[in-house]
Formats: C-alpha cells, structure tokens, sequence
C-alpha cells in the first residue's frame, strides 16, 4: 500500500511540475513532446522526495540523462555515510616510507 501511495504521490508532483514549467530540460536544454515527454523528469533539487512545495520551488525538469548525472554527481561529493569496517583501522600502521631517507641522503654526499 506505501508503494503506491509513493506512486500516487509522484505522479501528482510530476503532473503539477509539468503544469508549471516549460517541457526543456534545465540542464541540457533539450525539449520534449507527445511521446518523448515520458523522458523528462521531476528532479527534487534538495533531494528530498517528501518536499513538495505547491509552489514547485524544489523541483526541476530533467531529461533522463542529466536526471541520472544529477545524482552520479551528488553521490560522488557527498561523503560516505558509513565506513565500511576495515581491518587497517584497528591497528596502528607500522609503514614508515622515510625512516632510511636520512641515511639515503648522507650516502649520496
């Protein structure tokens, strides 16, 4: 039932934001029409899906490409939320790249 009042819920937002805004995508430019407007979609710009402002101030028209790149960009500068449990986190490192330079250095004089 939560699937499909999610469903509901976008294709309510989707129709409002395809009311109000012009069929280009805000990104690239592209328009679309009758059977391409499918390709066009609502992208929040805060990333939060439950903020549906009536006034469409978080939303955007994005083709499918630029909708994918948005979020391929978001998930690369946005840090990890978790760490994934390393073995090299428990113990200290014992790799010391310059512990002989200084001898390294004395040879060579």
């Amino acid at each position: 039932m939560a699937q499909r009042d999610q469903t509901q819920l976008q294709q309510t937002y989707r129709e409002q934001s395809l009311k109000m805004f012009p069929w280009i995508c805000a990104h690239c430019g592209r328009e679309f029409d009758g059977k391409k407007l499918s390709q066009l979609t609502v992208h929040h710009k805060d990333h939060n899906h439950d903020n549906n402002p009536p006034d469409g101030s978080n939303w955007e028209l994005l083709c499918l490409y630029c909708h994918d790149n948005e979020h391929q960009r978001n998930q690369v500068t946005s840090p990890p939320r978790e760490r994934p449990p390393s073995r090299e986190q428990d113990r200290p490192s014992t790799f010391t790249p310059f512990s002989h330079l200084a001898d390294i250095l004395k040879r060579k004089t």
